[in-house]
């Protein structure tokens, strides 16, 4: 099958031929063609969708179980991440980096061969929970993206008096 963005392509604003680049957006290169006129941006429809794939398992949350393997704890990862990182052709065998973010949040980072890069991410979640006399007293759950920090959120759960 032959790629479109291969050839040529006219802006339709201003019939002026657009110029091939990159556009990095949270960890992906998007192939685009870019009018230089007027700047209008078209994005290569495969890259789109693998782009808005990602952002759709992003903004979900998982609940996970936490196993003894061994000496050691393992965590499930759904089969929907597994998937999407194959599709990515990421290195599901390879070894991660894991580390302490804060009290209670774990960072797992993946294609840490360039440690030198500085556009490197973090994202990390975390969730409390507070138990006074067996009855939930406070909730909050944290989600914080070092590559968007206008999506970080946190959420707090408070329980009424009236139902302690």
């Amino acid at each position: 099958m032959v790629d479109i963005f291969e050839y040529d392509i006219l802006c339709d604003r201003c019939e002026k031929k657009m110029q091939s680049s990159l556009l990095s957006k949270n960890g992906f290169n998007l192939r685009i063609k870019k009018c230089p006129s007027c700047g209008k941006i078209v994005i290569h429809p495969e890259d789109q969708l693998e782009y808005e794939n990602f952002m759709r398992l992003k903004k979900k949350e998982y609940e996970v179980k936490m196993r003894m393997v061994g000496n050691s704890y393992a965590v499930s990862i759904p089969r929907e991440i597994v998937d999407f990182m194959r599709e990515q052709e990421r290195m599901i065998n390879d070894v991660v980096k894991l580390s302490f973010q804060d009290a209670g949040s774990l960072s797992l980072m993946f294609n840490t061969e360039n440690e030198e890069d500085s556009s490197s991410r973090v994202v990390k979640s975390r969730e409390v929970k507070v138990i006074k006399n067996n009855k939930p007293v406070l909730h909050a759950k944290e989600f914080s993206d070092s590559a968007h920090p206008e999506r970080n959120r946190r959420q707090i759960i408070k329980k009424e008096k009236d139902e302690q």
